[in-house]
């Protein structure tokens, strides 16, 4: 665990600059604006260790699936968010000696991510080789005002000389990504150009052909006028540039303003990118820096006042979970349904793909919860438009009948995960997708959804289950074989828990929405039917009898669920056993003694409970936790959040705290080693769950909000807000009392600690 993060409640602060600890603030301090971003890469060139990564919404490329051996249903490929080219380059060299932190001496290094405003900010002093002095000051933002246009202030001041300086202000499509096989290439050259205060470069990608424009255009003061001096344009393959040569002052400050603009053609059509770009180039250049950050900070300023939590009393706490909601609303805004949220978003390309079932499991509620309900809803008809590759990618593993499998990483709906145990058995990705219709619907009301969309999905989801289990004259049940659960330490397992608990509630499920649709809405019904060839009596009484016969497997002497046939035979330790030095045991340990192990990933039995907590007792929750929580070594970013929830409705504060910083700092301190790879965007959503459903003890029941809030010791008091059907409301719980007020919308009735709680406009307190 890494502690160099100065603890503050709006700005992810870096002070002293660390060469080892480059890369994870590269990730720490990116940008985004739903549409592109990048890492915190310096403008100036570096020649030490670092992970160049700019990145465009939905453009990816198919990378042929390297494996020595091929089964019938494998994945021809592995989808890559791909490293894009990039437009921050302001290359400066003062005599034959360039601007280099990993060659200059580097004195007063401060960078800071100011996640009120969206801004990236950072200073320092370098001194060259000859002994000459330079003092930078630059700023960086992706505008969320308009989600194509990028802006840099770069100021430098030579402190102890003056003399000619060369900067190169440049476009580079000629990258590479970190996990491209043999070093290969994705972008070929479509065009280039260079002129006078203007630059672009058009890459389109190998095999999927999408293409990319990348421009930029500047002005440049010395002095606070602006400057003169020679320009040099000039270009070779997928790359252009501007070099300016400028006379530099002792004490006067030259700052550079530039401006990127990146277009692609999943939004623009080829022919015309070239003239879209330019004309966005000038208006980036007229309308200047100061206008454009303020509209950028006027989008951020709204956008907080949605979704912010305010912690007080604990500055650790606040900076974390301020730095997840950021993170979060930069990667995805909801304003277009082909977009998904990718596990690193905008800040590297590990994992690839477009959306695993963390969309669904964890970023559902968020968006429930702090944005428009048409954002969630977007969210949903995502996967609605790829039923159809659903139902083939259960069609090449051998299911029939319109059985839909989702995939578990997908750009296109189709499968391109490349881990057999991840790809054929990780089947559980089809239940978060049937329990997020629910769960949007039973939030928002919008029953709609079933009609319009829903049902086709749940009747795919429903048949997949129905082919997916077997009768076992043994157990005389339906049993599932051969799958693997959340808790990835344990594959290729027979009768997991969660697995088996999800089909069978997705059937039941089913079954209800195919009744409802019928009652509300019979010509669309019958329309479902007739598309999807549905056997209403024989399909449903199937459904009925496997939800009746499922197999759960149990330990009844100890009243818990087991995570999987088996999981006794394991010798049973607890993590206070293992050694630090094996930590994290997926870095340290061999995977077969990771799975020979009980050491659990995630539990994904307390998944399970947490998914459906009103079927279960308290007392089965809490015999559950108290089993499986000492086992789990949280090596899943999913992991933490779920254990704050269930660990709070059990009184459990202490361990609920504990979990909390793990989930909201698990990037700031880089608790599984594994930051500098980029953010784990879809689980900081777990976050937020931590404090509004954990601590605030938010559900919805019969349509209403309900809360069981209580205060950890070390706060003073939080606060959130909420989106619920119409109306919007704060909560705020001290160590005194509990507030709840109605800010927006018609009156309205919750339950606040099991009793009814009317809610006017002029809000009331409890």
């Amino acid at each position: 665990m890494k502690n160099y993060i100065k603890h503050d409640e709006w700005h992810i602060i870096e002070e002293g600059f660390d060469p080892h600890l480059n890369r994870i603030s590269e990730s720490l301090f990116s940008l985004g604006n739903g549409r592109m971003g990048q890492r915190a890469n310096f403008e100036e060139e570096y020649s030490g260790d670092t992970h160049q990564g700019s990145y465009v919404a939905g453009v990816y490329y198919p990378d042929k699936t390297r494996v020595g051996w091929w089964k019938n249903g494998y994945p021809e490929y592995f989808a890559k968010v791909l490293n894009a080219p990039t437009w921050i380059g302001i290359h400066i060299k003062i005599g034959k000696l360039s601007l280099d932190l990993a060659k200059c001496k580097v004195k007063d290094f401060r960078r800071v991510l100011d996640m009120k405003h969206g801004l990236l900010h950072r200073s320092f002093i370098a001194t060259f080789s000859d002994g000459k002095k330079v003092q930078v000051d630059a700023k960086r933002f992706c505008s969320m005002a308009d989600g194509e246009v990028g802006a840099i202030r770069y100021s430098l001041i030579p402190i102890n000389f003056s003399a000619t300086v060369t900067f190169t202000l440049g476009i580079d499509a000629d990258v590479v990504n970190k996990d491209s096989n043999y070093d290969e290439k994705f972008w070929e050259r479509v065009s280039e150009e260079s002129k006078k205060g203007m630059a672009i470069v058009t890459a389109q990608t190998k095999k999927t052909f999408f293409q990319v424009s990348t421009g930029m255009t500047y002005s440049i003061t010395s002095g606070g006028k602006p400057a003169k001096g020679a320009v040099k344009s000039s270009m070779r393959e997928k790359y252009a540039d501007n070099t300016i040569t400028l006379k530099l002052k002792k004490g006067e400050e030259t700052v550079i303003s530039k401006y990127g603009a990146i277009l692609s053609s999943e939004n623009h059509p080829k022919a015309k990118m070239n003239a879209i770009i330019r004309r966005k180039l000038q208006h980036t250049l007229t309308t200047g820096f100061d206008k454009l950050l303020a509209d950028h900070s006027a989008v951020w300023s709204h956008t907080w006042q949605e979704c912010d939590i305010s912690i007080e009393g604990d500055i650790a706490a606040q900076q974390g979970i301020r730095f997840n909601i950021f993170q979060l609303m930069q990667t995805y805004t909801g304003k277009d349904e082909r977009l998904n949220i990718g596990p690193k978003g905008f800040t590297g390309e590990k994992y690839g793909g477009s959306t695993y079932w963390d969309t669904e499991a964890y970023c559902l509620p968020f968006y429930l919860g702090t944005s428009n309900p048409k954002v969630a809803r977007n969210l949903l008809v995502y996967r609605y438009k790829h039923l159809p590759r659903a139902i083939e990618n259960a069609g090449k593993l051998g299911f029939t009948q319109g059985a839909a499998l989702y995939p578990m990483v997908t750009m296109n709906g189709e499968e391109c995960h490349n881990e057999w145990e991840i790809t054929f058995e990780e089947i559980h990705r089809n239940g978060a997708i049937a329990f997020a219709i629910f769960d949007y619907i039973r939030y928002t009301g919008d029953e709609d959804y079933l009609v319009e969309h829903g049902l086709e999905v749940l009747i795919g989801i429903a048949r997949f289950w129905a082919q997916r289990v077997n009768w076992s004259a043994d157990k005389q049940k339906y049993v599932m074989l051969g799958v693997t659960g959340p808790n990835e330490y344990e594959n290729n397992s027979n009768n997991n828990w969660y697995s088996n608990t999800f089909a069978a509630w997705t059937l039941g499920y089913a079954q209800q929405a195919l009744e409802y649709v019928k009652k509300r809405n019979s010509s669309r019904y019958d329309k479902i039917v007739a598309k999807v060839k549905f056997d209403e009596v024989e399909e449903t009484s199937k459904w009925k009898e496997i939800r009746n016969k499922m197999y759960f497997p149990e330990d009844k002497q100890r009243g818990i669920f087991l995570q999987q046939d088996g999981f006794l035979d394991k010798e049973l330790l607890t993590v206070d056993k293992l050694r630090p030095e094996d930590r994290p045991l997926n870095q340290k340990w061999s995977w077969d003694r990771i799975l020979r192990s009980c050491f659990i990933k995630q539990a994904d039995v307390l998944q399970g409970i947490y998914f459906f907590e009103e079927q279960f007792d308290l007392p089965t929750i809490k015999r559950n936790f108290d089993f499986y929580e000492p086992m789990t070594v949280h090596e899943s970013s999913l992991s933490p959040c779920v254990h704050v929830i269930l660990a709070s409705r059990l009184g459990y504060k202490e361990k609920a705290y504990e979990m909390y910083l793990r989930t909201s700092r698990l990037d700031l301190d880089d608790y599984n080693n594994d930051t500098e790879d980029g953010c784990h965007i879809t689980s900081m959503a777990g976050t937020w769950m931590s404090v509004v459903k954990g601590f605030g003890g938010m559900r919805v029941s019969d349509g209403k909000l309900t809360f069981s809030p209580y205060i950890p010791d070390q706060w003073k008091a939080y606060s959130f807000r909420l989106e619920f059907r119409g109306r919007v409301i704060k909560v705020k719980i001290s160590k005194a009392k509990t507030e709840t007020l109605l800010e927006f919308g018609e009156p309205m009735e919750i339950i606040m600690n099991g009793r009814p709680v009317r809610l006017e406009k002029q809000g009331s307190a409890l």
